[in-house]
């Protein structure tokens, strides 16, 4: 699954070497991250040109916490290519004034010409980003309270449940929806019944996700397992 990803995304940069990347985190999109670098260091990626806006930040944790995602990308990503740092953009979870953060992020994307090729990790419970299920899609950025189901499944990044963030700043569906292409990656048994959801059940904003039956160009990279519950 990561190297499909990886090549998918290796074959927007060197087709569109000044692309803008929409960015995912979470543990789906590492391996496709490591094999990023390993194309890097093989001199078969030039990320010179490359600009980024991810998809969320924790709302509160500084940049230097291990847990924000500004954290992550370096880790993972960014520290191990290329990339000039001022090229990339993750929203600001320490600024406390939420309208003044989404309208910013909002202004940042409109600023990049939109997204080439946008990364997508799948939550449990169908977010994307993290736009959690509701009664209505939210277009731009948003600051969301997160859903128990959220926190519970992010704990295992965090010492104890308490320190997991309760809110996060996300790229809004009509953002995500906006981009030219989108890759979404999932692995694993546990997201069988959401992807099958995502892919073959009704468009609603209670599975943010289904939102993707209308874009016109969504590649799924998925493992035997998130598919096990497809209709044969």
């Amino acid at each position: 699954m990561s190297r499909q990803a990886a090549n998918i995304i290796a074959a927007q940069i060197i087709t569109k070497p000044d692309c803008v990347l929409g960015l995912a985190t979470g543990s789906t999109p590492i391996g496709t991250y490591k094999r990023l670098i390993e194309m890097y260091q093989a001199g078969d990626l030039d990320f010179s040109e490359v600009k980024t806006a991810n998809l969320d930040e924790y709302r509160g944790l500084p940049r230097d916490n291990d847990q924000s995602y500004y954290y992550f990308m370096n880790q993972h990503l960014f520290q191990s290519v290329n990339i000039h740092l001022e090229n990339t953009n993750i929203p600001n979870g320490t600024e406390p004034d939420a309208e003044k953060e989404c309208s910013r992020y909002d202004k940042v994307v409109k600023d990049l010409g939109g997204v080439d090729l946008q990364l997508l990790g799948l939550g449990h419970n169908g977010h994307i980003g993290f736009n959690e299920p509701s009664d209505h899609f939210v277009k731009g950025t948003q600051c969301v309270d997160l859903q128990e189901s959220t926190i519970e499944a992010n704990k295992r990044f965090f010492e104890d449940i308490s320190m997991v963030p309760r809110q996060a700043y996300t790229m809004g569906i009509g953002t995500i929806m906006s981009a030219k292409k989108i890759l979404l990656i999932v692995n694993g048994e546990g997201k069988a019944d959401i992807l099958a959801k995502t892919i073959c059940g009704p468009i609603t904003p209670k599975v943010p996700a289904s939102i993707l039956q209308m874009h016109p160009d969504v590649t799924i990279v998925a493992d035997e397992a998130a598919l096990s519950k497809m209709p044969k």
